[in-house]
């Protein structure tokens, strides 16, 4: 079999230029402060985190007074929190501050083909675009489960896209949200990026980014800075994921547990005032109907400050005969839509996740995101049983 031409991943790691992907430096640094999450036992220094959490740390020889005041910088590759288990992410208040999150940007893609998988049988052919249509502000009213992630890797401050999701464990209170894996893991050659939150309705009145520059953050992030206090991606995504989505695209999905920065009894969904269910018996390629995906796209000729939407009858796209076919739809969106959400009619005909933005080419026209099966399931149940 001919090898496969490769693909953008709209990763967000180190030195990895995305296309559908999100990421990107940014100059900012916030002077780290520590703060209180809530119902926490009480840690070193009057910072509240889990038992389990402390014990990690230690495990990994990370001192939190170290790490607070910029220890999180080093990605020494033997530093770097790999394995499943190894996910830690103590907050930091104050760090996610409106120019911080602002800079915080897309690289310049790098030249792909994008005739990916057309070798294999099932792949359909590359969708004609369909240009990317800005949300309608304010975005709590238009698009209320969307926002943007915030992380850090080596290469500095990255972005994506994400989706609040409903809880089966908490109904109407959930603190899920749904993303691309390789917005909170690199992948085979990587591990875990840090600082990771969530900021639902990003910009919420949809100004551009010159009437952001010292900004309020009431303004910028009118529900709060959400940070993920867990998060869950695929085996495979872990075991394969690269630069260019690699064998791990197929399963380039993440499920993040969040709390409030500085605390406070209203879950994530009670704030918004809304979540998505997901669905994950969505009908084949070939029997779906129209997707909607919707993000916040960073690389030109985008800004990452605005949301944006593409709808368009899906097609399919086989990285490999061995693996799941992804769905793909004509769309403008580039780097910073990554991990953001494809919605649907469920099987009640009601709005639901079915997909999430993965990869797309260099040059943007077009978008691909998992098909959520079983291995999707097993993480989103996995992350709502932990916090029963």
């Amino acid at each position: 079999m001919r090898p496969i031409r490769p693909v953008i991943a709209t990763l967000c790691a180190a030195a990895l230029a995305l296309t559908a992907a999100a990421c990107g430096p940014g100059d900012g640094e916030a002077d780290a402060k520590p703060t209180q999450a809530a119902s926490l036992p009480t840690g070193v220094d009057g910072i509240k985190i889990p038992d389990q959490l402390k014990d990690r740390l230690k495990q990994h020889g990370i001192d939190l007074e170290k790490w607070k005041g910029g220890a999180w910088k080093n990605w020494k590759k033997e530093d770097w929190l790999r394995e499943a288990g190894d996910y830690i992410n103590p907050i930091i208040e104050g760090l996610w501050d409106p120019d911080r999150m602002r800079d915080a940007d897309a690289p310049p893609p790098k030249a792909v083909d994008p005739d990916a998988g057309k070798e294999q049988g099932v792949t359909d052919p590359a969708p004609v675009p369909v240009t990317a249509k800005p949300a309608s502000a304010p975005y709590h009213q238009s698009v209320p489960a969307s926002g943007k992630v915030f992380f850090d890797g080596p290469e500095g401050s990255m972005v994506c896209s994400a989706t609040v999701v409903k809880d089966p464990a908490h109904p109407g209170k959930s603190n899920m949200v749904w993303t691309a894996g390789h917005c909170v893991h690199a992948g085979k050659a990587g591990g875990w990026y840090r600082n990771i939150a969530f900021v639902p309705s990003y910009n919420n009145a949809g100004k551009p980014a010159a009437q952001l520059k010292g900004a309020p953050r009431a303004e910028v992030a009118p529900y709060g800075v959400w940070w993920s206090d867990w998060a869950q991606t695929s085996d495979q995504w872990i075991a394969t994921g690269g630069p260019t989505g690699g064998a791990g695209a197929p399963y380039d999905f993440a499920v993040l547990h969040v709390t409030p920065e500085g605390g406070g009894g209203k879950s994530l969904e009670e704030t918004v005032g809304t979540a998505l269910p997901v669905e994950f018996n969505a009908p084949a390629v070939a029997k779906a109907s129209n997707m909607t995906a919707t993000g916040y796209p960073a690389a030109a000729p985008f800004d990452g400050q605005k949301a944006y939407q593409c709808t368009d009858k899906p097609g399919r796209l086989a990285l490999s005969q061995a693996d799941p076919v992804m769905y793909r739809i004509g769309c403008t969106m580039t780097g910073g839509s990554s991990g953001g959400g494809w919605i649907a009619a469920g099987a009640d005909g009601k709005p639901a996740l079915v997909s999430n933005t993965s990869i797309g080419p260099a040059k943007a026209g077009w978008l691909a995101g998992p098909r959520l099966g079983p291995e999707a399931k097993g993480i989103y149940d996995a992350v709502s049983g932990k916090f029963k």
